[in-house]
């Protein structure tokens, strides 16, 4: 018998049933497969036994038997024998057909189809045997490939391995990862995209990347725009309470500033600086503090020198030397009263709105308060005897005027031939006055019903206030001081009723600084629009603006110039310069103040008067100031290197103190500063008081910025409210509890909206907020203990729940 072979199959295993059996063998594609569950054929039976076989297995074959003789019919020679695989010959002739090992021969018992018993039919999970041959199958939660083969994973499993998005396609699963995030080459795996790497996110200022997104954030001082990424500066001086008097605004950060007087502390608020805690202020005699200022005062006997500072003796004054006086000159002519006041110095204007200003000359005399306060000039060392001034208080209209302080308009036809000065008949020829202070005021009229005329008209209330000396010195015989005094009392009365009648008659002059100004103008000359900007003002790039200190207002340039040589203005806004103390007419242009005149007594020296010629101050003393009378001794026998010493650094001290602490010249030791008093300085021999109703934590302090209000602060409304911490938004003062209650009306909620808490967690007092329900201490905490840094409403809700736990009722 000739046979045929395909190449050999794998190995097999054969099943041995019991003689005689029919005889089936079932191929498999592993020795892990079973064949009933390949299959779907019930299981052998137990006694069964699978072994591995050593001969090959039968091949599904077909034969014809035929008796013994010669052999006829085809060969499996012929190329027509038609098996498709395997042909046979069998041995009475004949051909028979097989097929490989996992084929299985058709009806015509020719050809041959595949079955599952090979290779599972090709299927990568369950192969099914059909008429038509195998059908694949998948296990559960995968699906048939288009291949009608291969099994793919579907986003059921797993979800697909994807670490976010599974989507089922014909391919199998296709993952996809949300914004934020970037496919890895794996085709699973989602990993951020850091954001901030490129152009820092877009941020102007801060980026911070996050899972799947970034956030911008903004430095101190400035706030994220809606877009979130634009950075905006926070103008911190619009809002209330930023500054207790002046607030500059800068990009990121604003700064507080205070008036002259005060110092800074807390970061925003001022406190009045105690000057007399400061060396007692380097007044000779006593100091007295007040609200951004101080006071020197003298004995009795001895009045205040010009310096503000020292002592001088009061002596009667000789003959000839008087004290500078306002001078008012009347005269009439025909009809007219004309009148003048003509101010030597002391003159001060004030403009107090765009209707009303005020103008001084002279010094009014202050009964019952030292002379001191006159703060006459040096060459007026002395004083006269003087009774009590005549004063007189006048007030009266002028209707159809409005006030206005301008320089006499020239070349007026009613002012021709007008005479001022002495002259026949006249109420006042040259009267010395003491002082005269002219207020003028101008406002609409308001309408009323029984008002003649509907339209509002301008009213101008003119006050003036005369202050007249009585000389003792001029009494007689015939008239003795009651009698000088009433003589000027009715002189005085004249004085304003010629007054009142030239202001009517618009024949009024103020003189100041060599100019002659009037205090009124009737209507409608007052009406247009003045091209420059009135009295003790200038125009400056558009807009008009005071003159400043070291300069007056001069009417016929109509501009601010400097103060001369010899003379000197401390206020803004004013007509004319003070004269300097001793004055020679020398000194620098644009004194601003009194110590700027020329002929001082520099720092290290002193004179009888201030001025030059000086001497040194001699060892064991020392003078800080200008213009001093005196210097002040270093105490407890101390000496100094030199003469000339400026300052208590110059003494030769023991020890040298640090800041916080004073040199005690008794004990000749450092002192620490106590509770409630700073230094900041080296070498010093006092310590400064806290400002306003501040103090310190502890002793030796050494900066105002640890002077602080341990007041608890805020403010409750019917229906809105704040409160602060003490000395907010400067530290926290130690061992201090505030307790706010806030009591809401009935049937209303509290919001409570927290725009800032910094509670540093290393401070090891440790900073507690609170909040509880009622004021009973065992009630609901709504918020405790927080130690971090919170920055907005957000942040609050998700550290403590805040927001939704204070909205709720609160008993």
């Amino acid at each position: 018998m000739v046979a045929y072979y395909p190449p050999a199959p794998p190995p097999l295993y054969s099943l041995h049933l019991p003689p005689f059996s029919p005889l089936s063998i079932f191929y498999f594609s592993s020795p892990s497969s079973s064949p009933h569950h390949l299959l779907n054929t019930p299981p052998p039976p137990a006694s069964l036994s699978l072994h591995s076989s050593r001969h090959r297995a039968d091949r599904h074959s077909s034969s014809a038997v035929q008796p013994d003789g010669p052999k006829e019919g085809p060969t499996c020679m012929d190329k027509n024998h038609g098996c498709a695989h395997i042909c046979r010959e069998t041995q009475k002739g004949g051909i028979s057909c097989e097929c490989r090992p996992g084929f299985q021969l058709t009806r015509n018992m020719k050809d041959c189809k595949l079955t599952c018993n090979y290779g599972n039919g090709g299927c990568q999970h369950i192969c099914e045997e059909t008429d038509h041959g195998p059908k694949c199958s998948c296990h559960m939660k995968f699906v048939l490939h288009s291949d009608g083969k291969t099994c793919v994973e579907t986003c059921a499993v797993n979800n697909g391995g994807c670490d976010s998005t599974c989507h089922d396609s014909v391919t199998g699963v296709r993952c996809s990862c949300p914004v934020g995030f970037t496919l890895q080459p794996d085709r699973k795996t989602c990993k951020d995209i850091d954001e901030c790497r490129l152009n820092n996110g877009g941020c102007d200022h801060v980026c911070r990347n996050t899972v799947g997104s970034f956030e911008c954030s903004c430095k101190k001082g400035y706030k994220l725009l809606t877009n979130e990424r634009t950075c905006q500066d926070i103008d911190e001086c619009s809002f209330d309470r930023a500054c207790d008097h002046f607030c500059v605004n800068s990009a990121g950060s604003f700064q507080c500033l205070c008036n002259k007087g005060y110092v800074l502390y807390g970061l925003a608020h001022c406190g009045d600086i105690d000057e007399c805690s400061i060396n007692r202020g380097g007044c000779k005699y006593g100091c007295i503090n007040s609200l951004g200022s101080y006071e020197c005062t003298c004995p009795p006997g001895y009045k205040l020198h010009w310096n503000r500072k020292d002592c001088i003796e009061l002596v009667k004054c000789p003959p000839g030397l008087v004290a500078p006086k306002a001078t008012l000159a009347c005269s009439k002519t025909g009809k007219k009263e004309s009148c003048s006041l003509t101010c030597a110095s002391k003159a001060h204007y004030l403009a107090e709105s765009d209707n009303s200003y005020s103008v001084s000359c002279g010094i009014p005399i202050l009964r019952g308060k030292s002379p001191a306060r006159l703060n006459s000039s040096s060459s007026q060392s002395c004083i006269e005897t003087l009774a009590p001034p005549v004063k007189q208080t006048a007030s009266f209209k002028i209707k159809n005027a409005k006030c206005h302080l301008h320089p006499k308009l020239t070349g007026r036809t009613e002012d021709r031939g007008r005479t001022l000065g002495p002259g026949g008949g006249q109420p006042c020829s040259n009267c010395l006055v003491t002082f005269v202070n002219l207020k003028c005021d101008s406002s609409k009229k308001a309408k009323g019903r029984r008002a003649r005329n509907p339209s509002n008209k301008e009213v101008t209330r003119i006050t003036l206030e005369l202050e007249a000396e009585v000389k003792p010195g001029d009494t007689t015989g015939s008239c003795n001081l009651s009698c000088l005094r009433q003589r000027m009392e009715k002189q005085v009365k004249t004085y304003i009723k010629a007054l009142k009648k030239s202001i009517n008659q618009e024949r009024f002059l103020i003189r100041v600084a060599g100019l002659e100004y009037e205090v009124a103008q009737k209507l409608p000359q007052a009406a247009p629009i003045q091209e420059n900007c009135g009295p003790g003002w200038e125009r400056d790039s558009g807009r008009c603006v005071r003159c400043l200190p070291g300069s007056y207002y001069h009417g016929e340039q109509e501009r601010c110039v400097q103060c001369p040589p010899g003379t000197f203005q401390e206020k803004e806004g004013q007509l004319a310069c003070d004269l300097c103390p001793g004055s020679d007419g020398h000194g620098p242009v644009g004194a601003r103040n009194i110590s700027s005149c020329a002929g001082q007594c520099p720092t290290g020296y002193f004179s009888s008067d201030g001025f030059k010629p000086c001497q040194p101050c001699p060892q064991g003393a020392y003078q800080p100031d200008l213009g001093r009378t005196l210097c002040f001794p270093c105490g407890g026998g101390l000496s100094t290197k030199r003469d000339g010493a400026s300052s208590f650094h110059d003494c030769e001290v023991k020890v040298q103190c640090s800041p916080g602490h004073y040199y005690n010249t008794t004990v000749h030791r450092c002192i620490r500063c106590p509770v409630g008093t700073y230094q900041t300085e080296f070498r010093q021999n006092y310590c400064i008081s806290c400002p306003g109703n501040t103090t310190t934590d502890f002793d030796g302090a050494t900066s105002v910025s640890q002077c602080k209000n341990r007041q608890c602060g805020g403010e409750m409304g019917e229906f809105m409210g704040y409160i602060e911490s003490p000395n907010y938004p400067g530290n926290y003062p130690a061992n201090v509890e505030c307790i706010w209650n806030i009591n809401p009306p009935s049937k209303r909620k509290i919001l409570i909206v927290v725009p800032e808490i910094f509670l540093p967690s290393e401070d090891e007092c440790g900073d507690v907020l609170v909040m509880r329900k009622n004021c009973k201490s065992l009630s609901f905490q709504l918020v405790s203990h927080i130690h971090h840094h919170l920055r907005d409403m957000s942040d609050i809700r998700a550290a403590h729940r805040l927001h939704s736990s204070v909205q709720a009722p609160l008993d």
